[in-house]
């Protein structure tokens, strides 16, 4: 069985979560800010001492690859993100990475041989904070977005990604695809919900994950003044989108595990003493069944036209993303059992509400997740939390499990 070193592992999960800390013990550490920059710097560093064969692509994934013995053999793809929300967590998408480079140092430390090779990643913009959508380096690196339409990308100062590639030195002149027939690919990720916690249990072996819809509205009134205007007489922006909101909430009683959030919002022109004229908001919906959230995104629709009706108000709707549900690969899940078997860990079987870049690996390769605890839930905040002993847990079902797909 494969052992990892749970002090070499903290002490490495201390060292990365130092670039970006915030002053609460968060992170903050957006795609290809100075923060990512040099903790990118830092996973280069570390690949390289494990005498790894290390690539970068044209969107800036990074590459670490640990030969087997048979070199004809398909690889074995691990990984996650190093990039974070806006005061993140920690844990959120780094616990995964750093779980993978453990796994490659205690293969290393142990001189355990594997017949396939192991590639680690670190995927460029899986959070989509700073440039959208999320998911943007996986979804580039199988094909549901093109080189050319990533590196055209804004964010919102209109940097490119392409701009941001080339002044951070990450701008690879690898074909940003797969090489080779890829085995399977392997994430470890926190829960970022309170199932695991509420049933104390250390690790999720993960069945799927819920498709979703990205929406962005706009909602056209007409400024005035707060005053003189009679109520009767106002195209008031914001009343409108105000409806929306609540219409958007409200789906989710309609149907059995349905989630929906409003996100995003801004208000034109933004005056205590002004009728706002213009408002654009965000609408997340996700279910696992994907003909509902075709439903769901037609009932926002449906929302809209009646609020803006009411208000005299009008509307624009673009769908900036569509992922589907995904279903992982039996195999890569029946490999994982085996090893909670193996550890003695506490687990449980289930669907995950948010999205990875497993989502998208399933396009290329038998693909699966495992999931850690997430403290009371929370996540995408500074108060995202795992318990180190959970940690543990989950990087060492980790690693057997990496270790029986490379065999």
């Amino acid at each position: 069985m494969a052992m990892i070193d749970p002090d070499r592992f903290r002490n490495t999960f201390e060292t990365y979560s130092d670039i970006g800390r915030t002053d609460n013990d968060g992170l903050h550490r957006l795609t290809l800010t100075d923060a990512d920059i040099r903790v990118r710097d830092q996973f280069v560093d570390d690949l390289e001492s494990l005498g790894l064969d290390v690539r970068i692509d044209e969107v800036g994934n990074i590459f670490g690859r640990r030969e087997g013995t048979d070199p004809n053999a398909a690889p074995v793809l691990v990984g996650s993100h190093l990039d974070s929300q806006p005061y993140g967590g920690r844990f959120d998408g780094q616990l995964g990475v750093l779980s993978a480079l453990e796994t490659l140092r205690a293969f290393d430390e142990q001189d355990i041989d594997h017949r396939r090779p192991i590639e680690i990643v670190n995927w460029t913009n899986e959070e989509g904070s700073r440039f959208k959508p999320a998911l943007m380096g996986s979804g580039t690196f199988v094909g549901e977005f093109s080189v050319d339409e990533t590196l055209a990308r804004t964010d919102s100062d209109g940097t490119t990604v392409e701009e941001a590639l080339e002044s951070a030195g990450y701008r690879g002149d690898v074909e940003c695809g797969p090489r080779e027939s890829i085995h399977s690919y392997l994430e470890l990720h926190v829960e970022q919900g309170p199932v695991l916690e509420n049933h104390d249990q250390s690790v999720a072996v993960v069945d799927g994950i819920y498709g979703m819809s990205w929406l962005e509205a706009t909602i056209e009134g007409t400024a005035d003044h707060a005053g003189p205007s009679p109520m009767h007489s106002r195209r008031d922006a914001l009343v409108a989108a105000t409806d929306v909101v609540q219409g958007v909430r409200r789906l989710s009683n309609r149907y059995d595990d349905v989630v929906t959030t409003v996100g995003e919002l801004t208000v034109e022109p933004g005056s205590i003493n002004v009728i706002p004229s213009e408002v654009t908001f965000t609408a997340d919906v996700r279910s696992y069944d994907d003909d509902i959230v075709a439903e769901l995104v037609g009932h926002v629709e449906s929302e809209l036209e009646a609020a803006c009706k009411r208000e005299g108000t009008e509307y624009e709707l673009e769908e900036i993303w569509r992922i589907k549900h995904t279903e992982f690969a039996e195999s890569v899940r029946t490999a994982a059992r085996e090893a909670v078997e193996e550890t003695g860990v506490s687990y449980r079987s289930m669907v995950g509400g948010a999205g990875h870049d497993a989502n998208y690996l399933t396009d290329v390769t038998d693909a699966g997740m495992l999931f850690v605890p997430s403290v009371d839930g929370r996540t995408h905040n500074e108060d995202e939390f795992t318990e180190w002993e959970d940690a543990v847990a989950g990087a060492t079902v980790f690693a057997e499990t990496v270790r029986r797909l490379s065999q």
